[in-house]
């Protein structure tokens, strides 16, 4: 297995006079890219940063960033990246957990940086002078890490705890990238709409996958609807690999239209289920060629694929070409412990797929929990039918159980978005005494329709009647984190306020 900068190198190497890299006015193929990146790596050497070195990374999607990127891997230093929208605090947390010993930041995140306690003692970057230090030139730089090398140390969200640093080795990174070229089908030279962030293993493997396929990794630094169709529209982009809210946002913009988004022949989307509404939307929409539906996780990058997503809606498909699953029973730490067909538990993953990590850092306790017998416990819900085709039912913590019996709630989603009159919905478990919890359903609706139109849809769609709402809270926005994740647990917990929760019908 290559390491990245290699990798990169055989890149340019194959198509020098490709375009690699678009961010407005700034366009560079893959030799132009190499020397800035080369020029940048040069000056990173000279801080005296060594292999082996975290640095925090705090930007949004321009090409100063994805050329950091580039320059760390062919350097052996181990990006570190966090959200943009990150506080003093959480630069400091991230700093301190990696060891950290630069940053990387841009006016976005300038204030944070500059409150940060343990910022101020190391070297710090802006991207205005990585733009700068990109004029000047320099040799080529040579690779100088191993694939066993770290290359990435993504955290996860951090909803219930401290975030966990998920630390990737170069050959799990690359693995990850080739397989998804593979498994979306990806051809020579694909143009592909850079918006999924860098601190998130959806926007990284698209960064590393562009690469590998000569292709051109379009900047959008940070998700606009109206820049997205004009990039998508004046671009040709031909790939979209979004989480499900993004796409939500596209087709119901005013400024959408099947024509402008034609170029685009591929739609992937990752990071949370996709309602049968939305997906059939979208279809509709697009026509696409592919769509692919790809389940996965910052920790193992590829669990399933189904490539095609609107002939079984909901269907997560089968083991992507570097894994195996299995569904174990629910509360069992047994790997051997398999749930019939058709019986939900909770989906775990070989450790050993070539696109693994190897452990949280620095939190055993997280290892305890994750790790058994060699597998990846997700903690997510799910079964496998007659058919051999997994589905996600959620997250277990997720689970409502009212009255005894289990309620998914992506299930009652589903139902509730073919109804024309929801523009989006989420589904929670509430505390109720004679119930336990009782299943209610947050709704943005789309014109004047009522609670009792909604549970009459229910009730015509063959919901079973546990499953059905027993109550419709109607909300101006879902709570939804910056990648669009929805956040149930600002619903559960009450934190979404009376001010966005008007009076349910």
């Amino acid at each position: 297995m290559l390491d990245l900068g290699t990798s990169f190198l055989a890149s340019v190497e194959r198509d020098p006079d490709a375009l690699a890299i678009v961010d407005e006015e700034m366009r560079l193929s893959y030799r132009q890219w190499y020397d800035k990146i080369s020029a940048l790596a040069a000056a990173l050497d000279e801080t005296g940063l060594k292999r082996g070195d975290h640095v925090l990374t705090a930007m949004q999607n321009r090409w100063e960033n994805a050329s950091l990127h580039w320059a760390c891997q062919f350097l052996g230093l181990v990006v570190t990246p966090l959200n943009w929208r990150a506080k003093a605090d959480e630069i400091d947390f991230g700093i301190e957990d990696a060891d950290a010993k630069a940053v990387f930041y841009e006016a976005s995140t300038e204030e944070a940086v500059r409150l940060s306690r343990l910022a101020e003692d190391l070297p710090q970057f802006s991207a205005d002078a990585l733009a700068d230090i990109m004029q000047r030139m320099a040799p080529d730089v040579v690779p100088v890490a191993d694939p066993a090398d770290w290359s990435l140390m993504l955290y996860t969200s951090g909803t219930t705890s401290k975030p966990k640093g998920v630390p990737r080795r170069h050959r799990a990174e690359r693995a990850g990238a080739v397989a998804h070229v593979a498994q979306n089908l990806y051809r020579h030279g694909e143009r592909t709409l850079g918006v999924m962030p860098l601190y998130h293993t959806m926007g990284v493997r698209s960064l590393i996958a562009s690469s590998l396929i000569g292709g051109t990794f379009v900047c959008l630094p940070r998700f606009d609807v109206a820049k997205a169709l004009d990039l998508i529209e004046e671009e040709k982009i031909t790939n979209l690999y979004l989480v499900p809210t993004l796409y939500h946002d596209l087709v119901h913009h005013e400024a959408f239209s099947p024509e402008r988004v034609a170029s685009v022949t591929k739609l992937g989307y990752a990071g949370a289920s996709m309602t049968d509404g939305l997906l059939k939307r979208l279809d509709q929409t697009f026509r696409p060629d592919l769509f692919v539906n790809h389940y996965g996780s910052s920790e193992i990058y590829t669990f399933t694929i189904e490539q095609t997503a609107t002939a079984k809606p909901g269907s997560a498909g089968r083991a992507g070409i570097n894994q195996t699953i299995r569904v174990v029973k629910l509360g069992s730490r047994n790997p051997d412990e398999r749930a019939a067909f058709g019986e939900e538990g909770e989906i775990i993953a070989l450790m050993k797929s070539d696109e693994a990590f190897e452990g949280y850092w620095k939190r055993p306790d997280a290892d305890a929990k994750a790790l058994h017998g060699g597998w990846y416990f997700t903690g997510d819900t799910g079964f496998v039918d007659r058919d051999g085709d997994l589905f996600v039912t959620g997250r277990a913590d997720d689970m409502i159980i009212t009255g005894g019996e289990n309620v998914s709630p992506v299930e009652v989603e589903s139902c509730l978005s073919l109804h024309e009159g929801v523009a989006e919905v989420a589904v929670v478990g509430l505390p109720d005494e004679r119930w336990g919890k009782i299943v209610v359903a947050f709704v943005k609706r789309r014109g004047d329709v009522t609670a009792e139109d909604l549970d009459r849809h229910c009730r015509d769609s063959g919901l079973a009647n546990f499953r059905r709402p027993r109550r419709f809270v109607f909300v101006d926005a879902i709570p939804k984190s910056p990648v669009g994740k929805l956040l149930r647990r600002l619903l559960v917990a009450g934190e979404y306020t009376e001010e966005r929760m008007p009076e349910h019908q």
